[in-house]
């Protein structure tokens, strides 16, 4: 027997039902629930044309920011982190079973979803999507990293955007360039294999940031890039023009990083899932690719209203990854109500997709300074798709990095809490 046959037989076992809570043991864990040190608070919230809900207030999961696998180190704007999905895959599925999130973004919930035995599938509108979350199924070794570096001229003369001198070097640039031309010509033959994809993963997550780490300038956090007369008035203002860095060294260090603390285990999880994940370029209101009543559960977060400008936000990746992102047709929604009606879509494709008695954790946040509770929308528009609406669980922590960074007080601006509606696919069909 093969390895690839002895994982394959690992998903082929009946999914352990002792993993799985039933709803009822699951609300009242959460109402006892005090791992942090604190006692869950409860309230509720009335669904129109459905009744009520309860709403739990606590700490679910650790605000630690490295609690988890170093896999999920990618950086994506608006990512939840990794504990979220975790808390619900753990008490709402087996082993073998179908996790999907069909606003992927970085490929959080694929990615635990791996790591803890369960079949992953992602659906996001931005090919990017797949680019970041893919590779990270394929454990490659650092030896076969650097051995694909070493194969790239870095000094090869290709054409750079002059633009882009705002943000690096120019030497730095003519190495990022030759790379994204080596790239793109791997992605074209047959060669392509899951070591290039690690590469183009690991460099796209590098292009900028505010640290010596990046190979940028100081600039925005890494999950966003700001546009280039943004960056010459960064650059003005901090009196600072683009250092030297190595991008090959760069590259190798940070796979090193994403690689480290990976048991043996985690990879065997991570071979097996990629055998039969699915990874869908599509919107999430529609996806013929995946069959009706197939996914046990469903862990994601859609955008929040027009929050979050993530053409923009990820115009320099798209160049480097051949992805025109201003034409792609991701959703900038600034009306409620518009809104609202294209969550009822994504939950009438979710629906179809479940798997009767499936489940649903959707996460929003709080949007316009928490004038707008958007889980109050969701729970209304998975009503009439035919979702039960079971609880709301919002999960309270102190102010994250990116928080501290832009200087937001966490009870004064921003998204501060997860709130997760937990929704129930009911009846036979």
């Amino acid at each position: 027997m093969t390895f690839e046959d002895s994982q394959m037989l690992l998903f082929d076992q009946p999914a352990a039902p002792a993993r799985r809570l039933a709803t009822d043991e699951l609300l009242a864990g959460i109402e006892a629930f005090d791992e942090f040190g604190a006692r869950t608070v409860r309230d509720e919230l009335t669904v129109a044309g459905h009744g009520t809900v309860p709403v739990f207030i606590n700490e679910f999961w650790t605000a630690g920011q490295r609690q988890a696998s170093r896999l999920h180190e990618i950086s994506y704007r608006a990512c939840f982190k990794p504990q979220l999905p975790r808390f619900f895959i753990e008490r709402l599925t087996g082993p073998g079973d179908v996790v999907y999130d069909p606003f992927s973004g970085r490929g959080t919930t694929a990615i635990e979803a791996a790591l803890l035995g369960r079949i992953p599938w992602a659906a996001d509108i931005n090919p990017l999507s797949r680019m970041l979350a893919e590779p990270r199924l394929h454990p490659v070794d650092l030896a076969g990293v650097v051995r694909r570096i070493e194969a790239v001229d870095f000094q090869r003369q290709v054409d750079c955007p002059e633009e882009l001198l705002v943000f690096y070097h120019p030497e730095t640039l003519q190495e990022i360039c030759a790379l994204r031309a080596f790239l793109h010509e791997r992605s074209a033959s047959p060669e392509w294999d899951p070591v290039d994809g690690w590469i183009r993963m690991v460099a796209t997550n590098r292009l900028t940031g505010h640290s010596p780490g990046f190979f940028s300038v100081y600039t925005l956090p890494p999950n966003q890039a700001t546009s280039v007369t943004a960056q010459k008035r960064i650059n003005a203002k901090r009196n600072q023009t683009p250092p030297r860095r190595d991008v090959p060294e760069l590259i190798r260090r940070k796979a090193r990083k994403l690689m480290k603390e990976r048991t043996a285990a985690e990879s065997q999880n991570l071979r097996a899932a990629a055998a039969r994940a699915r990874f869908v370029t599509g919107s999430a209101d529609a996806t013929p690719e995946l069959p009706d009543a197939s996914v046990d559960l469903v862990v994601t977060s859609p955008p929040f209203l027009n929050a979050v400008d993530y053409r923009l936000d990820n115009w320099l990746r798209g160049w480097f990854c051949g992805i025109e992102t201003d034409q792609l047709p991701i959703w900038q929604i600034s009306s409620l109500e518009k809104w609202e009606a294209a969550m009822e879509r994504v939950f009438i494709e979710l629906r179809r997709l479940l798997k009767p008695g499936g489940l649903v954790a959707f996460e929003v946040g709080e949007v316009r300074h928490g004038e707008i509770r958007l889980e109050e929308h969701v729970a209304g528009a998975a009503h009439r798709a035919g979702l039960t609406p079971l609880a709301v669980l919002i999960n309270a922590q102190e102010f994250t990095k990116t928080s501290n960074c832009w200087g937001v007080s966490n009870q004064l601006r921003g998204t501060n809490t997860n709130r997760i509606s937990l929704l129930r696919k009911s009846g036979q069909g």
